[in-house]
């Protein structure tokens, strides 16, 4: 592993609480010793209680923010996030055919965690059929396996086969992320991640961090995923590295006036 800086990008939507979205994703990136840039999908008015507006940039421009960027810097890895339109998918997708990025990493990000939709529903068929197939790795959670996957996922049993049959269909890596499941196996105090590497499965479990509000957990897991596939972990180290940045960030929370956002903190590479 190489001392000698990197440089990731986040193509997502501005998160105006800061908890989440490019927001998040920066701060992780400077956690992990990541030179961060953007390319700003959507401006929101939100905060972890709610999502007020989203005004979407147009699709050109998104896409010449990433041209942009990776015109001036040598660009390691890459990750979306919120994406929102089939317009804005499409003009992302087109760029990510051209490899001028080498590692995708895809959020399918279809609804915040205070329930806002954050994809629009003729925007779905656009990702799985314009994006998707040409990522690198899908970072999907339960209830966003759910939809790729076309089954209920209540259980890491059911985790592991979504993770499996997703990454099969999109040939791609696939991180299925098993927050939002109450791991009985475990007794409930774990939180098990599962990562299909495009030829077997592997289990990454962490002790459950009880935690106020998990806003831009899914962000930071991603962004965290990106910086250390941008360094050249292998997939499943990564995975395991990024699941421990986010238990750590969620450790680190305090009260803000009426929330508890993640705090990111340096961990190193």
């Amino acid at each position: 592993m190489t001392n000698k800086l990197k440089a990731a990008l986040t193509v997502a939507g501005s998160d105006s609480g800061g908890g989440a979205g490019i927001q998040a994703d920066l701060k992780t990136f400077e956690a992990l010793d990541i030179f961060g840039t953007a390319a700003i999908t959507c401006v929101t008015a939100q905060n972890p209680d709610t999502v007020n507006a989203v005004v979407p940039l147009s699709p050109d421009l998104v896409a010449e923010q990433i041209r942009t960027v990776c015109q001036g810097f040598p660009i390691a890895a890459a990750k979306t996030g919120m994406l929102y339109s089939a317009e804005i998918i499409e003009a992302v997708g087109k760029l990510v055919c051209e490899r001028i990025v080498p590692i995708w990493v895809v959020d399918p990000v279809m609804v915040a965690t205070s329930g806002a939709r954050l994809l629009r529903d003729d925007a779905i068929e656009a990702l799985q059929d314009v994006l998707l197939p040409h990522a690198t790795v899908l970072t999907p959670n339960a209830p966003e396996a759910e939809v790729l996957w076309g089954h209920p996922v209540r259980s890491v049993e059911a985790l592991k086969t979504a993770t499996r049959d997703i990454g099969r269909r999109f040939k791609t890596g696939c991180v299925g992320k098993g927050g939002h499941l109450l791991n009985a196996a475990h007794d409930g105090d774990t939180v098990t991640d599962i990562v299909w590497d495009g030829h077997r499965l592997h289990e990454c479990v962490c002790p459950a961090v009880p935690a106020a509000e998990t806003h831009g957990t899914g962000c930071t897991f991603s962004a965290a995923l990106t910086a250390f596939l941008a360094r050249n972990h292998p997939l499943h180290d990564a995975a395991r590295r990024a699941q421990q940045f986010v238990s750590q960030a969620l450790r680190n929370a305090r009260p803000l006036g009426r929330h508890t956002p993640l705090r990111w903190r340096h961990k190193g590479r």
